[in-house]
């Protein structure tokens, strides 16, 4: 059998060695040190627009954390959107409240603002307000900001922009991961620049930056003894991870520019197959392509090419479930148009690692043509 294809593998550029070893040659070995400073610091200079980092453990965390510090508690309601994987709305229930799972729209297969509207009306009348708004950059592609920030500005509901797969996005120039009241990134092993297992947490306000790293040290007060007087988390990043982070962001665009290769090749191979659409970038939207997705004529046609593909080992995936079509959320309220549920039974994410091959990308599509030929 012919080696595996990944979805979406760490590439590793040789510079995060170096990094590495420092943080050995030091002995900072740790939850802090230089290399996680740096990395806080690399990434505030790549987003810009006065951006703060603090470097987490994970996208999770970083979530978990912007939620505590907006006053998220026990029977709040959190509006989330329902096309993100389940990390985005996890934080929530660890808190004690209640995601209200809010449907996509089309353009970009992100939160839709017409369904956000009604559901804060909706949530209103029934007597509770939401206290926050996940809004997710799904695959890379920027959500439709304008719209869904006046919405929430119009509200006064804050929102965390959960940019774990849209490092290296930007709308109408700006980065994303400067859009939100607190926004999120993520660094795991499949994302467009890895630490292995990391996140941030961005804001622009420092007293916000100041309680997330000191909620993500365990709470310390300010004492020669071990002194708590609020419940802390095990939350920061190595000193480690954030050396092979400090060695990522260097090679951060040609990433970018290599993924959004690989959506050109998919696209101008497949653009002749009547049965295949592409999500394309609206006006003033940039993705990342993180992953290159496809929509076909049929869930059964999707569920073919995924089967297909997976017998010649070349790992693709349905778009991501909703999180309304999870069991574990299948009590919470929603607000649905049809299209997020549309986009799972037709979507497909194909290969997009940056360290795709010619010869890959070509096994790839030779896979999906003899498929189509076959139909």
């Amino acid at each position: 059998m012919d080696t595996k294809i990944w979805l979406s593998s760490p590439h590793m550029s040789g510079k995060e060695q170096e990094y590495i070893n420092s943080a050995f040659e030091s002995n900072w070995i740790a939850p802090l040190g230089p290399n996680v400073t740096g990395f806080e610091i690399d990434i505030q200079s790549y987003l810009g627009d006065n951006s703060l980092v603090a470097a987490l453990s994970s996208g999770t965390a970083a979530i978990h954390l912007s939620l505590i510090l907006l006053g998220i508690t026990h029977g709040d309601e959190v509006i989330c959107q329902s096309k993100t994987f389940s990390a985005s709305a996890n934080p929530i229930v660890y808190l004690g409240a209640t995601p209200i799972f809010i449907d996509s729209e089309a353009d970009t297969w992100n939160l839709c603002p017409e369904q956000l509207e009604i559901a804060i009306k909706d949530r209103i009348a029934k007597g509770k307000k939401p206290k926050a708004i996940i809004a997710v950059h799904l695959y890379g592609m920027p959500y439709k900001i304008d719209e869904v920030n006046k919405i929430a500005e119009q509200y006064e509901i804050p929102v965390i922009e959960d940019s774990a797969e849209a490092l290296g996005s930007s709308y109408k120039g700006k980065k994303c991961g400067t859009f939100g009241t607190i926004s999120i990134l993520s660094f795991n092993g499949n994302k467009i620049i890895t630490t292995s297992g990391g996140g941030a947490l961005v804001t622009k306000d420092k007293v916000i930056k100041e309680k997330a790293v000191f909620l993500a040290t365990q709470a310390r007060d300010n004492a020669v003894e071990y002194l708590h007087s609020t419940i802390g988390y095990n939350y920061r990043m190595s000193n480690v991870l954030a050396g092979i982070g400090r060695g990522q962001m260097e090679v951060l665009d040609n990433r970018v520019e290599t993924r959004r290769k690989n959506y050109e090749f998919y696209y101008s191979n497949l653009k002749d197959i009547d049965t295949i659409s592409f999500l394309e970038e609206p006006k003033q939207h940039y993705t990342n392509r993180w992953l290159s997705c496809i929509l076909l004529d049929s869930e059964r046609m999707r569920e073919g090419l995924r089967i297909v593909l997976d017998k010649e080992n070349i790992e693709s995936r349905p778009l991501w479930k909703p999180m309304h079509q999870q069991p574990v959320f299948k009590n919470c309220p929603k607000y649905l148009n049809g299209i997020s549920d549309d986009l799972f039974k037709k979507g497909l994410c194909l290969p997009s690692g940056s360290n795709l091959t010619d010869s890959e990308r070509n096994r790839i599509l030779a896979t999906i043509r003899t498929y189509f030929n076959t139909l």
